[in-house]
């Protein structure tokens, strides 16, 4: 809730909704004008509610109690339109989210840059009982991220970010690329 706004006047007066006898009373309005003003940010944060809950519109300070509550992480380092971005983004990731295309796509958001996703793969059945398995290969997964050398990209947690893409069982590297 947004607290201590100065000027912040509340559209709904206590005095006006009690009856006229105490609507004359310099008391009672004194009162109620004391109540208007701590209910003023509760109204309004009531009466805003929809802008709020939308990552374009929120204030910046709320932005990650959002992300938050959507499921993403947001780094304090990126700045303000990446973040928007993500946390808009954060419900939809989530359909694809462990898929190659979903790993790419929340990579890319994140740093800013064209990625590309090499994996082993590792898959194999077969309708034979008893059949030999090829030798084990180990998978991994090999990510590259193409920047641009001019850009000023916030720096990014690439460590802390594959760790929330891919399992944390499967090995991985990672390239960053300058044009």
């Amino acid at each position: 809730m947004r607290a201590a706004v100065d000027g912040l006047g509340s559209p709904y007066s206590l005095v006006d909704l009690l009856p006229s006898v105490y609507q004359e009373d310099p008391f009672t309005i004194r009162l109620t004008a004391g109540w208007d003003e701590v209910i003023a940010p509760l109204t309004s944060t009531l009466d805003c509610l929809p802008a709020y809950l939308d990552p374009q519109l929120t204030p910046e300070d709320f932005l990650g109690w959002l992300a938050d509550r959507l499921g993403t992480q947001l780094d304090e380092k990126w700045p303000l339109e990446r973040k928007r971005a993500v946390t808009a983004h954060a419900l939809t990731g989530h359909r694809v989210r462990g898929t190659v295309a979903g790993t790419c796509e929340r990579i890319a958001m994140a740093t800013g840059g064209q990625v590309e996703l090499f994996d082993s793969g590792g898959v194999v059945t077969s309708r034979t009982p008893g059949t030999v398995f090829p030798a084990d290969r180990p998978s991994a997964v090999l990510v590259r991220v193409t920047v641009d050398s001019d850009r000023d990209a916030a720096p990014v947690d690439l460590e802390a970010l594959m760790q929330e893409c891919i399992p944390a069982h499967v090995p991985y590297s990672t390239e960053v690329v300058r044009r």
